[in-house]
């Protein structure tokens, strides 16, 4: 009998695994409630200079299909996508990515009495980041980021 596999990890790492071996990265996953939706935004590493193609994700999804049959995932929808110009920022290698991008972060507890910053990514370690907002640089935690995004250049 397969294995069924039901757990938010596990299925993660299913995906990750199953694209960085067709040369992907996964910036975002999402997983709907009750084995619905699961949708999946992929890039290229930043050293390859590519973004991705509809073929890319016809690629992915064609895989992840077979993958998560032979896994025993259950769902009912599979959206492969690329992260679109209001990127998610989740990781340290995200927010380093785009020094010099402008982004906005919202912050699970406020800070000076604000929860919403947007301003320019000056830094990133692996404790936080540093945001430039209105001139002034900010040291924000990780612990304390609720979102992150970029914000489009229009």
């Amino acid at each position: 009998m397969a294995r069924v596999v039901t757990r938010h990890a596990d299925i993660q790492q299913l995906i990750e695994s199953t694209a960085t071996g067709l040369g992907f990265e996964v910036v975002d996953l999402e997983v709907g409630a009750r084995g619905g939706l699961l949708r999946v935004f992929i890039d290229h590493p930043v050293e390859t200079g590519r973004t991705v193609t509809v073929d890319d994700c016809e690629r992915l999804t064609r895989q992840l299909q077979r993958v998560l049959e032979v896994e025993g995932v259950d769902y009912g929808r599979l959206e492969i996508s690329s992260p679109g110009l209001d990127r998610v920022l989740k990781r340290p290698a995200d927010f380093r990515r785009f020094v010099g991008a402008t982004a906005e972060v919202r912050l699970r507890v406020p800070l000076n009495g604000r929860r919403r910053f947007v301003g320019v990514v000056r830094g990133a370690s692996d404790l936080g980041v540093e945001l430039e907002v209105d001139g002034a640089r900010l040291a924000l935690g990780y612990e304390n980021v609720g979102k992150a995004r970029l914000v489009p250049k229009l």
